[in-house]
């Protein structure tokens, strides 16, 4: 039986969330500025243990548009680096379209944090239109990226996860070369990645187990005439002959 292709990074179920953020996201303490702190700790804890909770994260973005002067560069970046680990979502853009509108001008913004938002959000553009290769062929060549990932842990790890979770929903059997490509990896780490998946190398081909997103189905269309409606259509077809 083939093994579920999971993410590294754990979203966090309503139940498992710490007692104290939930009771600050259920308050209105949510749009208290002394709670910035807590999210920010939040958002480490999150990078540390491989975690993730969007909505905590864009309640920290939303306190730092009401109170741009507690911003905190760094957990910005931290934010956005965990929202592009759970494409194809939107939680990226989300957070995106959370930050201060003047992040991106660098005659007001400070010039790293603008640099940094227009690289990830270069980054999410790739993933979005499933340009794997193009992915890591950018964020090897320029090694300010894994500076903004350094802090969350197994970011690689959770992006080759990704990835294969949209590969095996999309395809049956796909050339050796194709995915080594899309996931940074040769031939040997290759097969070990897909043993754990199911995943068989024979080759040139690497052949994806059956799963319900990329088994082909019949669909059945039916429609119902009703002898009126096709009375009408041979009236019609006489009246045009005549």
């Amino acid at each position: 039986m083939a093994a579920t292709i999971q993410s590294t990074t754990t979203p966090i179920p309503l139940d498992s969330r710490p007692e104290h953020i939930e009771n600050i996201l259920g308050g209105l303490d949510r749009y208290n500025p002394e709670t910035v702190s807590v999210f920010q700790d939040y958002v480490q804890y999150q990078c540390e243990n491989k975690t993730y909770d969007c909505l905590a994260n864009l309640a920290l973005l939303k306190l730092y548009q009401f109170n741009p002067h507690l911003t905190r560069e760094e957990t910005i970046t931290n934010v956005l680096v965990k929202a592009l680990t759970m494409f194809p979502g939107p939680d990226f853009s989300l957070c995106l379209h959370l930050l201060p509108p003047n992040i991106l001008d660098p005659a007001i913004s400070p010039e790293p944090l603008a640099d940094a938002v227009r690289k990830l959000t270069h980054l999410n553009t790739l993933l979005e239109s499933a340009s794997y290769r193009e992915f890591w062929n950018t964020y090897e060549a320029d090694d300010l990226y894994a500076d903004l990932v350094a802090d969350c842990a197994g970011f690689e790890d959770t992006m080759r996860d990704m990835i294969a979770l949209q590969t095996g929903a999309v395809a049956r059997e796909i050339r050796t070369e194709v995915v080594s490509g899309w996931l940074n990896l040769g031939e040997e780490e290759l097969k070990a990645f897909g043993e754990r998946l199911g995943w068989k190398v024979e080759g040139d081909v690497v052949k994806l187990p059956l799963n319900r997103e990329n088994e082909a189905k019949t669909t059945v269309f039916r429609e119902n005439v009703t002898f009126n409606q096709f009375q009408g259509v041979v009236k019609r077809a006489y009246e045009q002959a005549a």
